[in-house]
């Protein structure tokens, strides 16, 4: 017998952090036996990279509440996987459809008004990815009760040669590595600029790696001008070789509900410097695995990295530290949670194959 259909809705734009790990999810469920609908804007990266995935139900839409709300018919439970579509599931329960699940990955928000009272109450269930996101809920509303899910690594590849040559490219050294939208704003990496400055004197064999593309990625490369110990990679499929090549890795967020890539950073086995806001202290404590700083402390992001670069021993420690920890938030870890969750929502629910 079929067991429960679970619809994933994601209207986002583009592939970041949050499509990225409703992949990952909708991959664990199937190979768990999960019957499965994904409701997604047709022309975007997450239906297209999921449609190899058999037995995958795929709803292309073209991100309005109504089209959205039309294709969750049928579902036994839904799961929303990001902001914009929280009214499409809320409105179809409110037409007799599905109960909603919502996983929140935002620090920032939501903006304190009824309506999104009223969908987070009329949830069956609300997880988010770090306490610190759900402090910003309990400032929407204190009686909202949820529970942590974090986010999983992707268990990147890595292709050694690649990396290989990525460093002879850069020129070898103590490479410094980011991965991020570059948009300053939330990702701060403008502070890599200043420490890019501030350390091309001090330990010249630094090099910054910046991994990503966004709307700050002219000026910021504007600013990089004249630096020759700054480097930037822009958008590559090839993330965990890019990885692999670093041997620290910085993330200066101004702002961040978990920050998924640093647990593929760690999954690396690279050691972190980081800022210590949202939920990125609960995943990096400082000394152990990584380093924490405020946010626009040049001073003691730059302590921090060069403290790494003269001392081999507590890379090698930290780097230790950080591939044993990985393994609680792999993929298969992330799966079973959100399983173990879907079935006190739907009494009786199993896998089709379990």
């Amino acid at each position: 017998m079929a067991g429960p259909l679970l619809a994933h809705i994601n209207l986002a734009r583009g592939f970041r952090g949050g499509e990225r790990q409703t992949e990952l999810l909708v991959r664990g469920l199937a190979s768990a036996g999960w019957r499965q609908r994904l409701v997604a804007r047709w022309n975007e990266a997450l239906i297209a990279r999921l449609a190899d995935l058999p037995g995958l139900e795929l709803q292309g839409v073209r991100g309005h509440v109504p089209s959205a709300t039309a294709a969750l018919g049928g579902a036994d439970l839904v799961h929303v996987h990001e902001a914009r579509a929280l009214q499409a599931a809320g409105l179809s329960r409110l037409l007799g459809g599905a109960p909603y699940l919502v996983t929140r990955r935002v620090q920032q928000g939501p903006s304190h008004h009824a309506l999104n009272r009223a969908l987070y109450r009329g949830a069956a269930g609300v997880v988010v990815l770090s306490r610190a996101i759900g402090a910003s809920l309990h400032a929407l509303d204190p009686a909202l009760h949820w529970e942590v899910i974090p986010s999983a690594h992707a268990a990147l590849d890595v292709d050694p040669a690649r990396a290989a040559a990525l460093r002879e490219r850069l020129g070898g050294g103590f490479i410094v590595g980011h991965v991020g939208a570059l948009v300053d704003a939330h990702k701060g990496q403008r502070q890599i600029l200043a420490l890019a400055r501030r350390t091309l004197q001090a330990a010249p064999d630094i090099r910054y790696l910046l991994v990503g593309s966004g709307r700050d990625a002219q000026a910021l490369q504007a600013e990089a001008a004249g630096l020759p110990n700054v480097h930037f990679a822009g958008q590559v499929e090839d993330v965990g070789s890019h990885l692999a090549a670093m041997d620290a890795f910085l993330y200066p967020s101004r702002h961040e509900g978990l920050g998924s890539i640093l647990l593929d950073a760690m999954a690396c086995g690279l050691p972190v410097v980081a800022t210590r806001v949202g939920g990125i202290p609960e995943v990096v404590v400082d000394g152990e695995n990584g380093l924490l700083c405020a946010v626009d402390d040049i001073d003691g992001l730059a302590a921090a990295l060069l403290g790494l670069h003269a001392d081999a021993a507590l890379r090698q420690r930290m780097a230790a530290t950080n591939r044993a920890r990985a393994d609680a938030y792999s993929p298969a870890a992330m799966t079973a949670r959100y399983i173990n969750l879907y079935r006190s929502l739907l009494p009786g629910a199993v896998a089709a194959h379990p």
